[in-house]
């Protein structure tokens, strides 16, 4: 009976380490991107990154550009595109401005155009890696851009009605201003952003939201969701999901700071 016990034991401790999975990924915030500067931040940002190991993909939590433009646009991408893994765009205060050569639409169909792994021109949109749901949500304005987020209703909306889609799967949201202010500071701050929160808190599916925008470093969890922010290039954060499909996901998240 020892021998069945001790064998069934053995059986439970390799199949649990054999169900449980761990998703690696990587965020880069506010680049701030142009031909005349951080040209070079980039390229040393993107060397770096290749250097770790495990990563399933790369995110760029907003202000990849210094100022909306096509050109850099173009540029920021194929840069990005020395990656060697997938990786995806969040839109950011300083990257569009629908009266100064770069609009929300433009920017993101350009993306769908040039990037094989984006499926849609929606702004706000979700992928999903090793079973977890990632959840692009967008809070950048491209008519009179403000420094301070503004997530609209239709966008908080849209996240209540898709965290309902998705009851027994994670979910991570990605986005450019955080919802929990890194510091406290006045001028750190999101219009209206306990309503957001209030939404996040009826779904016990979200498990972290990863920002940047505000340019410090900050972990906080809030109603048991991991609340990220990251300070800009040529910082970046190397983030380990461990035990990524369970109910409760350790977050480990790195800062690397390239000299």
């Amino acid at each position: 009976m020892k021998k069945i016990l001790g064998l069934l034991l053995i059986y439970t401790l390799l199949t649990t380490n054999v169900l449980a999975k761990d998703l690696r990924f990587v965020q880069i915030t506010d680049v701030r991107y142009s031909k005349s500067n951080n040209s070079s931040t980039l390229k040393k940002v993107i060397k770096d990154v290749n250097k770790q190991k495990k990563v399933s993909f790369t995110v760029f939590t907003g202000d990849c550009l210094e100022k909306p433009s096509k050109q850099d646009l173009e540029d920021f991408i194929s840069e990005a595109k020395k990656l060697h893994m997938p990786f995806y765009v969040v839109i950011g205060d300083k990257d569009v401005n629908k009266y100064k050569d770069l609009s929300k639409k433009e920017y993101q169909t350009y993306l769908k155009k040039k990037l094989s792994n984006y499926k849609t021109a929606d702004l706000n949109y979700t992928f999903e890696k090793s079973g977890v749901v990632f959840m692009v949500a967008d809070g950048a304005k491209d008519v009179i851009p403000s420094t301070n987020g503004y997530y609209k209703d239709d966008v908080v909306e849209w996240v209540d009605a898709n965290l309902d889609l998705y009851p027994k799967k994670n979910v991570v949201i990605l986005q450019h201003f955080p919802l929990v202010a890194p510091e406290n500071n006045e001028s750190y701050f999101t219009f209206k952003a306990q309503k957001y929160l209030d939404v996040i808190k009826k779904h016990s599916n979200v498990k972290a939201v990863i920002a940047g925008h505000f340019g410090v470093n900050k972990e906080e969890t809030v109603n048991g969701v991991v609340h990220i922010s990251t300070a800009p290039a040529p910082n970046y954060r190397v983030i380990d999901m461990l035990d990524c499909t369970s109910a409760k996901p350790t977050f480990w998240a790195e800062v690397k700071d390239v000299k």
